[in-house]
């Protein structure tokens, strides 16, 4: 029997926002996975694989290779698959494609947050940063939110004009502190070592969504907006000790590890005063992946 490959584009047809976040918490209910990394390197190219088994749901391999000399080539840096096993028999079920598992992830990691955090009632949304990733939560938020106005504000002007060029319901902002105290929703996608996002700007009430820090030197909000906040986090296990946004503050005595309320191990949790500010730290991870490419598989499945 031939295994599938789910493309990019046949993924894309088939799946939903809010049907990805609701197997996203019901894969947490599940015993919590066992996950693991392996990097290798020749010269400037990487391979990096994330390994994770969730009794339940199965095994997931994902290789990802970043080889830089390809934008030379015009071709992506960034290339890789995810192997789905059976969690019976740990036999290949299907092989899918990186970028539609990395996608629906990353948006569909924060979109679970903001279900449960965010207030129904949200109006105006503002995505800080305007790459790939500020795409997919325009669209992710659009289906959990879709009377809101988005605004986007990048720190060249034009990557915003591109996105709002992309989809309708975009204004471009460029006062950010402006921007945030319109916001009911604040979701960061940058690549910044400096907070970009100030507690100072924040209003009682408002959720905010970060997802760009990923290494230890990396933040995009400040002690004050951390302070002032209610934190939750997917994980603790891929946040405290890896992330900057998190590690930064705990290690210089800004916040104590009591300030972090949950993780997805503790959905029942996930719940907000009117007056809260709610923060979410998106940290990825490759139970995540797992419980993602599980969602894609059955989906494609349902389809056939």
């Amino acid at each position: 029997m031939s295994i599938p490959q789910i493309s990019f584009e046949e993924g894309e047809k088939i799946l939903d926002w809010l049907k990805l976040t609701d197997a996203l918490a019901a894969a947490h209910e599940l015993p919590k996975a066992e996950i693991g990394d392996t990097f290798l390197y020749r010269r400037d190219d990487t391979l990096l694989t994330r390994s994770a088994w969730i009794d339940g749901l199965g095994v997931a391999v994902k290789a990802a290779t970043i080889f830089p000399g390809n934008k030379a080539q015009g071709l992506p840096a960034v290339n890789g698959a995810v192997n789905l096993m059976s969690d019976s028999t740990g036999q290949l079920e299907a092989i899918v494609d990186f970028h539609l598992v990395t996608k629906w992830k990353t948006a569909g990691d924060s979109l679970l947050a903001a279900r449960r955090l965010a207030r129904p009632d949200s109006r105006v949304i503002l995505i800080v940063g305007a790459g790939t990733v500020a795409a997919s939560l325009r669209e992710a938020y659009g289906a959990a939110f879709p009377n809101a106005e988005f605004l986007v504000w990048n720190r060249t002007p034009a990557g915003a004009e591109a996105l709002a060029a992309r989809y309708s319901g975009i204004e471009v902002v460029a006062d950010l502190a402006e921007a945030v105290g319109r916001a009911d929703i604040v979701t960061c996608a940058t690549m910044s070592t400096e907070p970009v996002l100030k507690g100072e700007w924040l209003r009682a009430g408002q959720h905010v969504d970060l997802i760009g820090a990923y290494r230890p030197d990396m933040r995009e909000a400040d002690d004050t907006a951390l302070d002032r906040a209610r934190i939750f986090v997917d994980s603790f296990d891929t946040t405290v000790g890896h992330i900057g946004e998190i590690q930064i503050p705990l290690d210089s005595g800004a916040i104590t590890r009591d300030d972090l309320v949950a993780d997805y191990y503790g959905l029942k949790d996930f719940i907000r005063a009117p007056e809260d500010i709610t923060l979410f730290k998106n940290g990825g991870g490759a139970h995540l992946d797992l419980m993602v490419s599980r969602y894609i598989f059955d989906a494609w499945r349902a389809a056939q």
